[in-house]
């Protein structure tokens, strides 16, 4: 169980690691100031190449789901961003959306039905923290637009995040086809709005268009189908709480490729980011082997009839002794029966009433379901109890 979640969360990770890497693309590969040109070709392309690749539309209530989830994850978040980001200093900006978890939190205790954990309220406080010294600098600055708009944006991703785990897939649907959907969507909403705010540009150049195809090929169409894969098969918050790799990808990469600097508080702020994932990672698999447990009783620690391990049940094997009833219907052996053919030895003399035979077996006892294998005695009544001088019990076709 620690090890699928492990690989789940591993997985789940890249997509916010491949977000971080939207700025360095961005400002190197893309034209100058067209932030919502960048995002409808980051999300249109890909969400039709998935639809059309899928053969398939949204069904019946589906499609007023698909334009939620659609505008959420996608459309207006993204609209919502560059707001913020054209307002606020790109470190605030990045400090007001890693808020995002905490809403998380609430709506996922409104719609999921999940109770608030002590280490889900420390992991939001120490993983925002983390994003703080790991973005802000001097020239951080508050503006009340870009301050909304931030905060507008961390509650669109959340409710798809907690939306797309409530509602699920439509039957039969694949996880692709789902994303290309929800993609499809957002950037039929951001195109018209980047026609009339910005335009296209007048020229476009080979890196221009290597960045864009980045952009939708790997930064939408592949992260998107990793994402949306995450929600469905880890809990909704810790989800949430992987999105902290973003900035922490996007400050490596600028240290790596753009020459920027590292310093001590930095470092502290992506140790407390790398420590909230762990520890949400960690959680979610304690919690999930807790469940498993409660839902079902582990393999190897029930009884032949389904008894629970340390319960009155008799397991196979195990010597009954004179006395104790036996339930109808439940298969107990005592000792092993002889072979085939072989008549019981009997107890010796003065040994207590239910002892095993003192010659061992000269075959192997077969499974219960395979049923006798030597000549059935005369059946007895449910309920009645094995006679004591008798080293074989009944069996539970013999009762039936």
């Amino acid at each position: 169980m620690k090890q699928r979640v492990g690989l789940d969360s591993a997985l789940t990770v890249l997509a916010p690691v491949v977000w971080g890497s939207t700025y360095l693309v961005t400002t190197q590969l893309l034209p100058p100031d067209r932030p919502l040109l960048a995002a409808a070709v980051r999300a249109l392309p890909g969400g039709l190449i998935l639809t059309l690749a899928g053969r398939r539309l949204p069904q019946g209530h589906w499609w007023w789901r698909i334009l939620v989830l659609g505008a959420l994850n996608i459309g207006v978040f993204f609209y919502l961003l560059f707001v913020a980001a054209y307002h606020l200093p790109g470190g605030v900006a990045a400090l007001v959306g890693s808020v995002q978890p905490v809403f998380v939190l609430l709506l996922s205790a409104l719609l999921l039905r999940t109770a608030i954990r002590g280490w889900q309220v420390w992991a939001c406080v120490l993983g925002t923290a983390g994003v703080g010294m790991l973005v802000l600098g001097p020239e951080a600055g508050l503006d009340t637009v870009g301050v909304v708009a931030g905060l507008g944006g961390a509650v669109c991703m959340a409710s798809g995040i907690v939306l797309t785990k409530h509602w699920g897939r439509p039957p039969g649907v694949g996880l692709l086809t789902f994303t290309g959907w929800q993609l499809a969507a957002g950037g039929l909403l951001i195109a018209p709005v980047t026609l009339l705010g910005e335009g296209l540009p007048d020229r476009v150049t080979w890196t221009n268009l290597a960045g864009f195809a980045y952009l939708s090929l790997v930064g939408a169409l592949l992260a998107y189908a990793v994402w949306f894969r995450g929600i469905e098969r880890l809990p909704a918050l810790t989800v949430s709480l992987l999105g902290f790799a973003s900035p922490l990808a996007a400050t490596i990469l600028g240290f790596l490729f753009l020459r920027e600097g590292l310093t001590l508080v930095q470092g502290a702020g992506a140790v407390a980011v790398v420590t909230a994932v762990l520890l949400a990672q960690r959680s979610t698999a304690r919690e999930a082997r807790v469940a498993q447990g409660a839902a079902g009783t582990p393999p190897g620690s029930a009884g032949a009839a389904g008894t629970p391990a340390g319960s009155a049940g008799v397991r196979p094997g195990d010597p009954v002794a004179a006395g104790t009833p036996i339930a109808a219907g439940t298969p107990t052996t005592a000792g092993t029966p002889p072979a085939a053919g072989t008549a019981a030895a009997a107890p010796a003399p003065g040994s207590p009433a239910g002892s095993p035979p003192a010659t061992a077996p000269a075959h192997p006892v077969p499974p219960p379901e395979a049923g006798p294998v030597h000549p059935a005695p005369p059946t007895t009544e449910a309920g009645t109890r094995p006679a004591a001088h008798s080293p074989r019990q009944t069996t539970e076709g013999e009762q039936s």
